[in-house]
């Protein structure tokens, strides 16, 4: 398998800071996912499966694609 074309881009960091400065652990606590999982996704090592992201979204109160982004390479 060849390297990726693609990259799925987060705002997730900057999210966590806009709602009241919101620890990768308080969000990963109230998701049901680890810390390192959050921390994973903000730097972009790791994308998540589509609940998860529906989740994050849900939680910031916003759509989908304004917490995540596809951006070909």
């Amino acid at each position: 398998m060849g390297k990726r074309k693609y990259r799925i881009t987060s705002q997730l960091r900057t999210l966590r800071f806009m709602n009241g400065e919101m620890t990768q652990q308080e969000l990963a606590d109230k998701l049901g996912v680890t810390r390192q999982t959050i921390a994973a996704i903000e730097k972009e090592k790791y994308s998540p499966s589509l609940e998860l992201a529906f989740l994050i979204a849900e939680e910031f109160n916003t759509k989908v694609d304004d917490v995540f982004g596809f951006m070909k390479m």
